[in-house]
């Protein structure tokens, strides 16, 4: 067959927003079982390059287990047998796997267990307007001892990657993202 004359490549196209109404789903921001007493809050706000509060983000977060495992397990994908309709997680094992949408105001969370000291971090996938591809970052949680990776892996920057320790409140975390400008959060490459 022969090949067509004068076409041009497909130009590529942004990631969003038309995922956030398919991708989330129910309990995506619970990956630690429900009540556990070792649980901690990552939250924070997504921003564009003027410091705007992204309202359709979404991320997605990946981590080992407390014990190190990377396994992570069943729960999020739970459906009603009679009527097919999602029901989300089971509240009881720990997935490892988190997806949540942010909010009107840029807003996220996420509840989770300690990530263990030898993959002291949350993975973390961005998907927003304007990008034409998802980005890809950590969120290496104060006081587990990630603080050396994070010099070892960004310099200075590192920094941006650090969810640190927020008021009074124990296993309280507070991890921003900026997409660009002056505070832009340290994204990875992975080939």
């Amino acid at each position: 067959m022969p090949e067509p004359v004068g076409f041009d490549p497909t130009p590529s196209q942004t990631v969003g927003p038309f995922y956030g109404y398919a991708l989330p789903f129910p309990g995506g921001e619970e990956i630690a079982p429900t009540g556990h007493p070792a649980s901690i809050t990552v939250h924070g706000y997504v921003y564009d390059g003027h410091g705007e509060p992204v309202p359709d983000a979404l991320l997605e977060f990946w981590q080992a287990a407390p014990d190190g495992s990377r396994t992570g397990g069943a729960g999020s994908w739970r459906r009603d047998p009679a009527s097919g309709a999602l029901l989300g997680r089971d509240g009881i094992g720990f997935t490892g796997f988190g997806r949540v949408a942010t909010g009107a105001d840029g807003h996220w969370s996420v509840r989770t267990l300690p990530p263990p000291p030898a993959a002291p971090y949350l993975a973390v996938c961005l998907f927003a307007r304007g990008l034409s591809r998802h980005l890809f970052t950590r969120a290496y949680v104060e006081g587990l001892g990630g603080e050396g990776e994070l010099k070892g892996l960004a310099g200075e920057r590192g920094e941006t990657m650090l969810a640190r320790r927020e008021g009074e409140r124990a296993g309280l975390f507070r991890f921003d993202i900026h997409l660009q400008g002056e505070r832009e959060t340290v994204f990875l490459d992975f080939q």
